[in-house]
C-alpha cells in the first residue's frame, strides 16, 4: 500500500495511506499477542515493536503533510 500510494496522485493517496495506517496498527496488535503467548521471544519483539512504531510515525507524518 506505501509503494502504491507513492505512484498516487495527491488526491488519491490519503485513502491509502490511511488503510495502511490502519494494517500497521493491526499489525502492533497481533505482534502483542505473539509475544504475550510466546510465539516470539522478547527480544525480537522489541525489535519488531520498534520498528512498527518508526513505521506508524513515518505514515503518520505523510498523511498530515497529504491533509495539508
Amino acid at each position: 500500500m506505501i509503494i502504491t500510494a507513492g505512484y498516487l496522485s495527491h488526491e488519491q493517496k490519503l485513502p491509502v495511506l490511511q488503510k495502511a495506517s490502519i494494517k500497521a496498527d493491526l499489525l502492533k496488535i497481533l505482534l502483542r499477542i505473539s509475544s504475550e503467548t510466546k510465539c516470539v521471544d522478547s527480544k525480537k519483539y522489541q525489535r519488531l515493536a520498534a520498528s512498527l512504531i518508526e513505521i506508524g510515525k513515518m505514515l503518520g507524518g505523510w498523511i498530515k503533510s497529504v491533509k495539508e
